[in-house]
């Protein structure tokens, strides 16, 4: 029987027709399959399938579960969860453990050489102990993982979403991803360790829920329940929750980022696990927090973002104080939009330097490090030294690494008030603009200086191949700026300057990421103040409203750069002047229910589709009738197994679930599925037959051809479809139309297939925001250069 064409019609199975944006000039059409840039590698991506598979193994499976089996599911997803707690909460206080030893050492030897004024000698040795540091953070990532580099956050967004990408999530990816951390942090680049913790914690997840490894006998019965998209998703999803509370002992505050900003699909029994694992976390780095206490961690001491109270004070403040905190709303939103246009430009230029090969990744990391060890080490020398006061609640000048007053070039009994800012850990940093009871501390002018350092370097270090985050830097840009804006209020304001340190890093967080609900409790668990809480939310919402206007937060861009095929939460207007029909493509691929193995074999070689219609035609039925539809990867297990061959048609039958079961159509890890070019086959072979009947999925998601795009649109995202079936509205035709996948629904796709739509689009957006015309029409032309299927 020979594999059918229906109509012209036909879907490649692909999630995007875009060329990510940061290769806008890469030339090699994207016609096969959807590929993006993950960690500066370009790769191919697949949907991931989250839809239950209910053909024949399934049901009998599912019928045959015994109590034992329930209770071993249940109890394998509450022990999946303490211990992704527990490894992603000692991850945590190892990196911090780390990062405060190292950059502690590094900051101690420094100092001790500045107080025997040999200057010359402690540049040299903090320039190039950063140098290293960074290096070795960049050729482990270059070499061993490109997918580690950056935060990790648009990856596990864009996974949670249903986008998967090879790697990222793999054991090379996860060692890479915290040794880096350690690294690039400690090396004074102004990198965060929020967005790899994120990372880190779904690594964790996404490896504890594959069930062990196959290839080296370390397999798991128990664990033969995750072997699924769905299961999987649910893990990384609490792994991600638990990244940001070890990231900033926030566990409210992880669920509520998870909710918010990670996750597409939500449920009731998610939530109460996402709790508990973030529970385990907040309880073990509360125990660590004790033992370090007592002296036993070096240089730590209770050091690192996640391990300090920044401001405790009982708070009054009426309602003269108001605008100013607009004021910083206002200025957070226009700043926020702002770090995130300049962020996309200055990784669409780090990418053309990247894809010229690994020694310019390596080289562009080195250049940034020597900049920015220059400017920090520079900078404090023009701030004059002010005399420490007589009041002060610690040692002033400050020898050694922590402190608000640190000494750097000053004569005994002063301080170099930027040196306390920008020749310090980032943590360090924030805790001296968060404190209270310093309104003199500061100057003006090292105050600015300081804002307009972070502001740039933040946006400069991001795009190096180490892995580095977002959240801890612009957390002291916008910590930086509050803190001025409080300088210049002064006497008019009840609110002091550590007050608006925190409300200005809430603006920012707001203006760049986006995010309410979550931000401000982590914001309330990170200040250990619950009487912020009016103050930050009217900041957090001002700021969002303003940035809003102008583009979209951080890790929306990322993921667009990078290529990923993210749906979002709403359908585009002119959706509802489609249907389904106007955007399904050809020619169609399908097989028979009783198909010839040969003719599986070439489509499968010849296409790249990961979901194929079944039909049954006479003698099977009366007419043409759509059976279901059957997956590239279970036509693969078949071909592999070689177990269900038949000479005639007559031989076939239901002998498959004899000799089958359901854990041999499990979905492996990322990236670790059978190739149809491994499957070798002889001539007698090929000339047999196989029933798909038992393999076929007979209850496929199904629309009519009429049906609207946007309401298509609103049922693929919200069920986790991967594959959509659509139907005549006419019996008399044939029983499948095409098939829809997440590419079909990309604007892009739909805009080059009704180019007119382009122009009505921005005409309404243009209306809208008139002083925007030129951020559209360079949206439109990009959206032009896209190549057309």
């Amino acid at each position: 029987m020979a594999t059918t064409t229906i109509n012209g019609n036909a879907n490649w199975d692909q999630d995007s027709v875009t060329v990510p944006l940061l290769s806008v000039q890469r030339t090699t059409p994207n016609s096969t399959s959807q590929v993006a840039i993950v960690g500066s590698k370009v790769c191919p991506i697949e949907s991931l399938d989250y839809e239950i598979f209910e053909n024949e193994l399934f049901k009998q499976d599912w019928r045959g579960s015994s109590k034992v089996q329930v209770f071993q599911y249940i109890f394998m997803k509450w022990l999946l969860c303490f211990l992704i707690g527990l490894i992603v909460s000692l991850i945590g206080f190892c990196n911090n453990l780390a990062v405060e030893n190292l950059a502690g050492t590094k900051f101690v030897v420094t100092s001790n050489m500045m107080l025997e004024s040999r200057y010359g000698m402690a540049f040299f040795v903090f320039a190039t102990s950063n140098f290293v540091l960074t290096l070795f953070a960049a050729i482990i990532t270059a070499f061993i993982s490109p997918t580690a580099a950056g935060s990790g956050i648009p990856e596990v967004k864009a996974y949670l979403n249903g986008v998967d990408a090879p790697g990222i999530f793999s054991l090379r990816t996860l060692g890479v991803k915290i040794i880096g951390s350690i690294s690039a942090v400690s090396s004074s680049l102004l990198v965060g360790k929020a967005g790899p913790m994120v990372h880190t914690g779904a690594c964790v997840a996404s490896l504890l829920g594959q069930g062990g490894s196959r290839k080296y006998k370390l397999t798991c019965k128990w664990l033969r329940f995750f072997k699924n998209d769905r299961d999987r998703r649910d893990l990384v999803t609490c792994g991600a929750a638990a990244g940001i509370a070890a990231a900033f002992r926030a566990p409210v505050g992880g669920v509520l980022f998870a909710l918010e900003e990670m996750a597409t699909w939500w449920r009731g029994a998610l939530l109460w696990r996402a709790f508990f694992t973030t529970a385990i976390v907040a309880i073990v780095l509360r125990a660590f927090i004790d033992i370090c206490l007592s002296g036993k961690c070096g240089l730590f001491g209770t050091g690192g973002l996640i391990m300090f109270d920044v401001y405790s004070a009982n708070i009054s403040y009426h309602v003269g104080d108001l605008p100013p905190v607009l004021a910083l709303g206002v200025i957070g939103g226009i700043l926020g939009s702002f770090y995130n246009f300049l962020l996309e430009k200055v990784l669409r230029v780090y990418n053309l330097i990247n894809e010229k090969g690994i020694a310019y990744k390596i080289f562009l990391a080195c250049l940034i490090s020597i900049f920015t060890s220059c400017l920090l080490f520079g900078l404090p020398w023009i701030a004059s030294c002010r005399p420490c006061p007589a009041d002060a609640s610690e040692a002033c000048p400050t020898i050694g690494r922590s402190g608000n007053y640190k000494k750097f070039q000053c004569p005994p009994g002063y301080y170099n008030d930027l040196a306390s800012l920008i020749f310090n850990t980032n943590d360090d940093a924030i805790r001296n603009l968060f404190s209270k009871d310093t309104n003199a501390e500061f100057q003006h002018s090292s105050m600015l200086i300081f804002f307009v350092t972070c502001f740039f370097l933040s946006i400069f270090s991001y795009g190096v191949v180490a892995p580095a985050g977002l959240f801890v830097p612009v957390i002291v840009t916008g910590a930086s700026y509050g803190r001025f804006v409080g300088m210049l209020v002064g006497p008019h304001s009840n609110l002091n300057h550590g007050l608006y340190a925190v409300l200005g890093a809430a603006s920012l967080l707001g203006g760049s990421m986006r995010m309410t609900v979550s931000l401000c409790v982590i914001i309330l668990e990170l200040t250990n103040n619950l009487l912020l809480l009016p103050l930050i939310m009217l900041v957090l919402f001002v700021s969002k409203t303003v940035a809003d206007a102008f583009n979209g937060n951080i890790y929306d861009l990322i993921m667009k750069a990078k290529g990923f095929p993210y749906l979002e939460g709403h359908a585009e207007p002119y959706m509802r002047q489609l249907t389904v029909s106007d955007v399904v493509t050809g020619p169609l691929q399908l097989f028979h229910g009783i198909e010839k193995v040969s003719n599986i074999v070439h489509v499968l070689r010849t296409t790249k589709h990961n979901g194929f219609p079944v039909l049954d035609e006479p003698p099977l039925s009366e007419s043409p009738v759509l059976f279901g539809i059957i997956l590239r990867a279970h036509l693969i297990t078949l071909l592999k197994k070689k177990a269900f061959f038949f000479p005639t048609p007559d031989q076939t039958g239901m002998d498959a679930l004899k000799q089958f079961s359901a854990s041999d159509f499990a979905k492996r890890g990322s990236g670790n599925g059978d190739k149809i070019e491994d499957i070798e086959l002889n001539e007698e072979e090929m000339d047999m037959l196989i029933d798909l009947h038992p393999f076929t999925n007979a209850s496929p998601y199904t629309v009519v051809e009429t049906m609207s795009l946007a309401k298509a649109r609103i049922l693929f995202r919200e069920v986790g479809l991967r594959h959509l079936l659509v139907i005549p509205k006419i019996s008399s035709r044939s029983p499948v139309v095409g098939i829809l996948t997440r590419h079909d629904f990309m604007p892009e796709h739909i805009l080059s297939l009704h180019p007119l739509l382009v122009n009505s689009r921005w005409k309404r957006l243009r209306f809208r925001f008139p002083s925007m015309r030129k951020f559209f029409s360079d949206i439109s032309a990009s959206i032009k250069s896209y190549p057309r299927e």
